[in-house]
Parts: structure tokens; C-alpha cells; sequence
């Protein structure tokens, strides 16, 4: 898969989102998505990565409890059969909540596999 396609499929979503972060000062009003590829559990053989797979985070921040959103979300990554855990956090600080949504991808990366 490349990263072109996790994005169509992030942006089925029909919430605003971006890799990483927003610009400083460019953060929408919530609901929004930041998304990255924050690591890799690789397969080897012969000394080179064999078959690659990276770790896919997808956190969506709301202002408030938002399950109509939370099942706008899951029902994109359940149409693709894409398995995740889901975790939630408040972050006071910023006064919003995280749901992370965390899988595993083959092959994210700019090449067609």
C-alpha cells in the first residue's frame, strides 16, 4: 500500500486531517485527525528488511465525547478490513480528547508493492 491510499482512505472519513500536525495556528475546530507512521516491525531475511510493515496511528481529537464520530471512523477502517486497537485519552492541556486508532500496514511507503 502506498500513502497516497491510506489517505483516500483516511479522507473517506469526511473529517479534516493531516500527517503528523496542522501548521502552528492552522488546527481546525475539532473534530479533526492527525495521522503518521511512527514505526515498522519489518520481517528479515538475508541480512535486509524482507517484508515490511508499518505501525499506522490515526488520532482523532474532539472537544467533547463524540461516538457518532468515533463510529464515522471505525466504520471507514472496518470497510477496508482494517483491524485496530482503540485507545482514549483527555489531554487537559489542550483540552481535548485523543482517540487513537493503531494498526499495522504492509509496505507504506512512496513504492507500488
Amino acid at each position: 500500500m502506498r500513502l497516497e491510499e491510506l489517505s483516500a482512505i483516511i479522507s473517506e472519513m469526511e473529517i479534516v486531517f493531516a500527517y503528523d500536525h496542522f501548521a502552528e495556528g492552522e488546527a481546525p475546530n475539532p473534530p479533526f485527525i492527525c495521522y503518521l507512521l511512527p514505526g515498522s516491525d519489518n520481517f528479515a531475511a538475508d541480512g535486509k528488511a524482507y517484508y515490511k510493515i508499518n505501525e499506522v496511528r490515526i488520532e482523532l481529537y474532539t472537544d467533547k465525547k463524540e461516538p457518532d464520530v468515533e463510529e464515522q471512523v471505525e466504520a471507514v477502517l472496518d470497510e477496508h478490513g482494517i483491524f485496530y486497537n482503540k485507545t482514549e485519552v483527555w489531554i487537559e492541556s489542550e483540552k481535548l480528547y485523543e482517540v487513537l486508532y493503531s494498526f499495522e500496514m504492509e509496505g507504506m511507503n512512496d513504492v507500488e508493492e
